[in-house]
């Protein structure tokens, strides 16, 4: 695709204020994954959630100078920047058979530090390439070993009171947790409140994931993103339809956030347009009798 896109409270409070654990039934709040420098075509098209990536955010190989510019930039923005993705680099790996855990766990430490001073709540946990096994790898013995490392990272984001949501990613990305299934069985085995679920509609609809597994994953359900299916394009420009997911969401009494993560070739069209597409299709969802 084109883009990727100091807190003291506790996590739990943390995600209320952003609309996470409220009782009320609402139409989910909409955001866009989108560089930082487009926030006021974001803001104007109605969005008041932005995600970032780490690389450009809260990398290690920020000098301290710009990540203070990255901070003055954030508290500037219109949008509230809500989440950082691709949490880890290609050149770290996090499963299989050549994980180095100290390395990992050290610029774990260093992103989730610097997420906190610049008021980042979440990152998002994708990184296909970093997860990706070898083939004929022992798929049990990569998520015990997995499970094992992101109880350490879920550790860490509980000591910076930060989330990290698992991603379950297609099969064309990685070969590792292609399915929010799968995905959902390492959250709970991780089983710590600062580690949750990622629900990627995009990536469901690409691994014919049926809506049912939003609903089955309620109790670790923690974000969700959203793109076409056919090119990751923007909500609107094929004209996907997207109300089953919605449906799922609404019945797993969904509180979170719907993010969307997707390409686009004429984002002064784009992202006015999936903005409203979206907020229709759920407005309808919504508006149905349960």
């Amino acid at each position: 695709m084109k883009y990727k896109i100091g807190i003291a409270l506790p996590a739990i409070f943390l995600l209320a204020s952003f609309g996470y654990g409220q009782k009320k039934e609402q139409i989910p709040q909409l955001g866009i994954v989108y560089p930082l420098n487009s926030d006021s075509l974001v803001y104007a098209a109605g969005f008041r959630l932005i995600g970032e990536s780490v690389g450009r955010m809260l990398a290690p190989s920020i000098t301290e100078e710009q990540f203070h510019q990255n901070i003055l930039h954030i508290r500037n923005a219109k949008s509230k920047i809500f989440l950082c993705n691709v949490f880890f680099p290609g050149t770290i790996k996090i499963a299989g058979p050549d994980v180095d855990e100290s390395r990992v766990l050290s610029y774990a430490d260093t992103i989730l530090s610097r997420a906190k001073k610049a008021g980042i709540p979440c990152i998002v946990l994708g990184s296909g390439g970093p997860r990706r096994i070898p083939d004929g790898y022992d798929v049990e013995k990569a998520k015990t070993n997995f499970i094992s490392l992101c109880k350490k990272l879920a550790t860490i984001a509980g000591k910076y009171k930060i989330m990290i949501a698992l991603e379950s990613l297609q099969s064309s990305e990685t070969n590792f947790l292609n399915t929010v299934k799968s995905a959902t069985e390492i959250v709970r085995a991780v089983n710590h409140p600062n580690f949750r679920l990622n629900a990627d509609i995009f990536h469901m609809m690409r691994e014919n994931e049926s809506p049912q597994s939003i609903i089955d994953a309620a109790d670790v359900l923690a974000h969700c993103e959203i793109a076409e299916k056919q090119t990751r394009s923007m909500p609107g420009v094929m004209g996907d339809d997207f109300k089953p997911y919605l449906r799922a969401l609404r019945k797993a009494n969904y509180k979170g956030h719907i993010f969307i993560e997707a390409s686009s070739a004429n984002p002064g069209n784009d992202i006015p347009q999936s903005f409203k597409y979206l907020t229709q299709q759920l407005k309808q969802v919504y508006s149905e009798k349960n």
